[in-house]
């Protein structure tokens, strides 16, 4: 069994995203990717955390926001009314 993506997350630009991984184990990790005009739309990846195993999808959400900062800013930044 492969692992699944069990939630993505982009940031405001739409240039990065971290994906919440279901490893064949049953536990998650995250990957961080970037887009930039030069990959010619395709996602690049820049991080990977899936060799580190969090029992839940909360805790490697939580871990992704502390490694990835633009996860940790967008997570506190307040959104306009």
């Amino acid at each position: 069994m492969a692992a699944n993506v069990v939630t993505t997350v982009h940031n405001r630009d739409a240039d990065r995203c971290v994906k919440i991984i279901k490893q064949a184990d049953g536990t998650f990790g995250f990957q961080e990717f970037r887009r930039e005009p030069e990959d010619v739309g395709r996602w690049t990846l820049v991080t990977e955390v899936s060799r580190t195993d969090f029992i839940t999808q909360v805790q490697a959400m939580a871990a992704a926001q502390e490694e990835v900062a633009w996860l940790g800013d967008q997570r506190t930044a307040k959104r306009p009314a």
